[in-house]
């Protein structure tokens, strides 16, 4: 069965992005952040499609979702490291997995785990560890691929972002790791200094821009589609949605469709969001499945008719006061996704 939401999914915007991501990596590799499901996309469409463009470097947060992807076979990391749980699953070999604490690092050992990689704390003080840990040989014997650490300032110009690059280039040789891995997507903006051997964009794969000097770079691939309920006309006076916070001033007209925050286009868009290149906007409150448009601007708007919404990252993160990443990983299961 059809669902009355759809995301069309544009293969040629993920690959270009991607492609332009590579490039500005200079000689490092560029791998791909598919966590939390491809940032709500789909993980396994995502990393197929860029697989196929030449991506040889794949990364999620949980060993569950390496399984989701397990049938692809990719080279894959698992950043959040290995519980002791997850030690049947990591031992199979689908993954690397990051190890992030002394207690990881001894538990891969002692497993007699394969190879892995390794997340240094530079200064995000968030997972990782200690630079000094290191230089004092936590990581001697391990077979390590990817040495990494991560920029906690990267879309802004901090002075903390020139402070974790040189400690994490401090590093270099220490380990015997095969490559080194520090920048994100807003990293990669940073400069090559920031690239070392591999970098690991995310948010700017799928269309979102987290420094001013990728904008021009960076197309979009997610827009969502939401068919038409009803239509109808409200009178001047007349209210529309929960606690009536919209009222109309004149007779409009109004499309019902069949969307809401249940599916991430969240109450943030109430009397905020549009529709259709701007030409149709949202009024009232949007609910948990419906939200409502003026349509006055499109006359042959009808019942089962399908409504593009407005979903261009940067520009509906401004609207809405959601940052992109809320906005990508938050479109929800219900949506039927169509690569195109």
């Amino acid at each position: 069965m059809t669902a009355p939401h759809r995301l069309r999914l544009d293969a040629a915007a993920l690959i270009h992005n991607w492609q332009a991501l590579d490039r500005l990596s200079g000689t490092a590799a560029c791998g791909a952040a598919i966590k939390a499901d491809g940032y709500g996309l789909g993980a396994a469409g995502v990393a197929a499609r860029l697989a196929d463009a030449g991506c040889r470097d794949f990364f999620v947060a949980t060993w569950d979702e390496a399984e989701r992807v397990a049938a692809l076979r990719l080279p894959l990391s698992v950043l959040h490291g290995v519980r002791a749980e997850d030690m049947p699953i990591a031992l199979s070999g689908i993954a690397r997995p990051v190890l992030n604490s002394d207690v990881q690092v001894a538990r891969w050992r002692s497993a007699s785990g394969g190879a892995c990689d390794v997340m240094v704390d530079t200064g995000m003080n968030r997972l990782g560890v200690s630079a000094d840990a290191v230089r004092d040989g936590l990581l001697d014997g391990l077979t390590i691929d990817t040495l990494m650490s991560h920029l906690a300032c990267a879309d802004e110009d901090r002075a903390m972002n020139a402070a974790q690059r040189t400690a994490f280039a401090a590093l270099r040789g220490v380990t015997g790791a095969r490559r080194m891995s520090l920048a994100n997507s807003a990293g990669i903006a940073l400069g090559t200094d920031y690239a070392f051997d591999l970098t690991r964009p995310g948010l700017a794969l799928y269309g979102g821009v987290p420094r001013g000097e990728l904008a021009d770079a960076l197309r979009q691939v997610a827009m969502p589609e939401a068919q038409v309920l009803q239509r109808r006309t409200v009178a001047a006076g007349d209210t529309v949605g929960y606690n009536a916070t919209w009222t109309a001033t004149q007779p409009t007209e109004v499309a019902i469709i069949n969307v809401g925050y249940a599916d991430g286009y969240l109450r943030a868009f109430s009397d905020r969001g549009t529709a259709d290149c701007g030409r149709l906007s949202v009024i009232g409150r949007v609910s948990m499945d419906l939200v409502a448009l003026d349509v006055g601007a499109a006359p042959d708007l009808a019942e089962g008719d399908w409504v593009p919404l407005d979903f261009a990252l940067p520009d509906v993160a401004a609207r809405s006061g959601l940052s992109q990443y809320e906005l990508l990983t938050g479109l929800g299961r219900r949506y039927e996704r169509l690569w195109a």
